[in-house]
């Protein structure tokens, strides 16, 4: 299915109900229609960037994964959206994602990490990039934050200056 499609599902009532449910008896018709699709990302990144990526003199990694639209990028007041993927570098996990959030996150460049402020302004507006931030661009060891090198897909959705 794809978004916009109906479907009418027969369930046997053996797959419909529990065991031990008190309800109807026989099969369940289902109408359903897929609303949208939640993009997930991928496999686990490598651990370290390739040797061809990248790099900011901060210490900042990056490869391209798909390029955007446009020239401009955001300045440091600027609002911007964007979609990401965060996975720690020492053991690949996924640490959050803004597409099992359901949407995009709104926010400036002094509102996130140091290595998100700088990354997301090397962008343009439909790019998705991949990038390694140090741990001191990074939480820097703050508890209940993820630890070390940081690993995040971001998709620049798009930028306005500020009001």
């Amino acid at each position: 299915m794809v978004a916009g499609d109906r479907a009418t599902l027969w369930l046997s009532e053996a797959l419909a109900y529990p065991k031990d449910a008190v309800g109807p008896e026989g099969a369940l018709v289902v109408e359903v229609e897929l609303v949208d699709v939640l993009r997930r990302s991928g496999a686990t990144p490598p651990s370290t960037p390739p040797d061809d990526a990248h790099r900011t003199k901060s210490g900042i990694a990056y490869v391209v994964l798909a390029p955007g639209t446009g020239t401009t990028h955001p300045g440091p007041n600027d609002r911007i959206t964007a979609h990401y993927v965060g996975w720690t570098a020492s053991d690949g996990n996924r640490f959050d994602s803004s597409y099992d959030r359901g949407g995009p996150i709104d926010f400036t460049a002094s509102q996130v990490i140091k290595g998100w402020g700088e990354a997301v302004r090397l962008m343009v507006v439909g790019e998705k990039t991949r990038f390694w931030i140090p741990t001191s661009l990074a939480y820097e060891g703050k508890v209940g934050r993820p630890a070390g090198v940081l690993i995040f897909d971001i998709e620049l959705v798009g930028f306005e200056p500020p009001r």
